[in-house]
């Protein structure tokens, strides 16, 4: 069996971490732009809906805004159970890059 370089594995393992961190990013924004940009606006500020920018909802939790994710809001927001928790934690993620 061949030895690998305790630096090659580091870097490699380091490496991964990235590309998985900057995948989910990514998922988080392409699940955003298609489930939340139609009320929400790209830019999370679109006046039908709350602005997700603003303070208000910037100031909840992760777990309240998760909350509000998975449960939905009546009377307009809509519950999104379906999503797996990883999901909700990335929506979450994405809402917080949204702030004023």
């Amino acid at each position: 069996m061949k030895k690998i370089n305790i630096r090659t594995f580091a870097s490699l393992a380091a490496l991964a971490v990235v590309l998985s961190v900057s995948a989910g990013a990514q998922d988080a924004a392409a699940l955003y732009k298609s489930k939340c940009a139609g009320c929400h606006g790209a830019d999370g500020k679109k006046v039908a809906a709350a602005d997700l920018s603003g303070a208000d909802v910037q100031k909840k939790s992760d777990a309240d805004l998760g909350g509000v994710i998975t449960n939905g809001k009546p009377p307009k927001m809509p519950k999104y159970a379906s999503l797996t928790p990883d999901q909700v934690s990335g929506l979450v993620g994405y809402i917080r890059t949204l702030k004023k």
